[in-house]
């Protein structure tokens, strides 16, 4: 059983995460922004939180914390020309400003766990170049940066690593998936066919904040349908 910090667990792959790690014995305190939910689980404690706010106030979290998610993100695609640089601030404040806040407040809590684990989300849009993409890649390339530097200033106490999903269909993505057409369309793109689902990332998320993957830190792993290495 270990305690596990999920930032943005009300909805899409957080959500789906929450509820797989209380499935399995763990004790799991979410947190959730608009998305407040009707929470039956008593394993799974939820607690309202803004990543833009400037302090965060976790006293409710227990002593000990073996595992921190960050969730939250954005999807923001448009023409390089159509941008402005309030954009990519605004995108970097809830992607990289946020996260850093929200580890430097619980690392404490880390460092007393004997297998803390940082998990943080990037995108496949990094290391494969996608048109429209420039601010969510901006952003979530700091985010792969951060985690290759916090994971060598953590070693060997807390490991750092981080997920980079291709399009899933989860509520932050709907948009690009709400008709048939556009579903297809976005499967086909993909070597294996299909869009991705808020499982295929959580039980990666699973494993990479669990003893199975104490050997693991620093790494940026594809869960991506094959898009990012394949021509198919």
């Amino acid at each position: 059983m270990a305690n596990i910090f999920i930032v943005g667990g009300s909805s899409g792959i957080g959500k789906k995460l929450a509820e797989n790690l209380s499935a399995a014995g763990n004790n799991i305190f979410a947190t959730y922004f608009k998305n407040e939910l009707q929470n039956f689980n008593s394993q799974i404690e939820y607690h309202p939180l803004d990543v833009m706010q400037n302090e965060f106030n976790f006293e409710y979290l227990p002593e000990i914390i073996d595992g921190l998610v960050y969730c939250p993100g954005s999807i923001q695609l448009k023409p390089f020309h159509r941008t402005k640089s309030a954009d990519f601030i605004e995108d970097f404040e809830l992607q990289v400003v946020g996260a850093v806040k929200t580890i430097q407040t619980v690392l404490p809590r880390l460092k007393k766990s004997s297998r803390a684990s940082v998990l943080l989300f990037s995108t496949v849009a990094v290391q494969t170049g996608f048109n429209f993409h420039s601010i969510v890649a901006a952003s979530k390339g700091a985010v792969e940066g951060l985690v290759r530097s916090l994971a060598a200033e953590f070693a060997p106490t807390v490991r750092v690593n981080g997920i980079a999903p291709s399009l899933t269909n989860t509520p932050l993505a709907e948009r690009l998936l709400n008709t048939p057409e556009k579903m297809e369309a976005n499967a086909q793109r993909h070597p294996m066919k299909r869009i991705g689902k808020d499982d295929d990332i959580a039980q990666a998320a699973e494993f990479l904040l669990s003893e199975k993957s104490s050997w693991i830190t620093g790494q940026i792993l594809h869960i991506d349908g094959g898009i990012s290495k394949l021509k198919v």
